[in-house]
């Protein structure tokens, strides 16, 4: 009951928080907005917003996690929170804080939704896709690219997926041993599972193949 009753006090005070934020945005009224993400970042979580700004994604989710159970409504929250102070800085022209806010929310919306989050505040899934398209033009970190592979994967969008896997091939920031991972779990999955994600179980079997020849990158090129 006493979670319940946090749980629905927490959603109603960020979702309060964010109706103010955009009613200060359709007045511009920006410094006044960013002040109302900033105190709630600072009085609702356990962690200030100074702190969550420097932090990267991986440690919020570790320290928004207990007994292994990640809150996911709380990373929801902040994923909202910084998405909107990144709109804000966005309006203000200023695009070099926009980027890395929006960067941490991607993050922490692709993991919520590989994690299949409960849409407590928002559809981490959706939410990260339009961050996605956003940062289209942008060259994402090597991290960011992976977490979005894995994200992709655990979604059952494995075209999408073998891209970003092929990405970081390129890059030199996966090597074989990683490729061959990724078709052999998929290997196991019913055809038309494969089918609907895009990619058949004959290119399955013909990527593991050339990553198991090491000879995938020059079969792309």
């Amino acid at each position: 009951m006493l979670q319940r009753d946090y749980l629905m006090r927490m959603i109603e005070q960020v979702a309060s928080a964010i109706g103010q934020v955009m009613g200060l945005r359709r007045q511009m009224r920006h410094q006044e907005a960013l002040l109302v993400i900033d105190e709630l970042l600072d009085s609702r979580f356990r962690l200030n917003g100074r702190l969550i700004r420097s932090l990267s994604d991986e440690d919020i989710v570790g320290m928004m996690t207990t007994n292994g159970v990640m809150e996911t409504e709380n990373i929801q929250a902040i994923a909202l929170l910084l998405k909107q102070e990144s709109e804000i800085y966005e309006e203000m022209g200023d695009g070099a804080r926009a980027y890395p806010l929006q960067l941490k929310a991607l993050q922490l919306f692709a993991r919520l939704a590989a994690a299949d989050a409960p849409k407590v505040l928002a559809d981490s899934d959706a939410e990260a896709e339009r961050l996605l398209l956003k940062l289209s033009d942008c060259e994402l970190p090597a991290a960011t690219k992976r977490l979005v592979m894995d994200w992709q994967e655990s979604r059952g969008r494995y075209d999408q997926a073998e891209n970003w896997l092929y990405e970081l091939l390129v890059e030199g920031e996966a090597g074989r041993d990683e490729a061959v991972a990724f078709y052999r779990r998929l290997l196991p999955l019913p055809d038309e599972r494969l089918a609907a994600g895009g990619l058949p179980r004959e290119e399955v079997e013909e990527g593991l193949a050339q990553a198991e020849a090491d000879a995938w990158l020059s079969s792309r090129e």
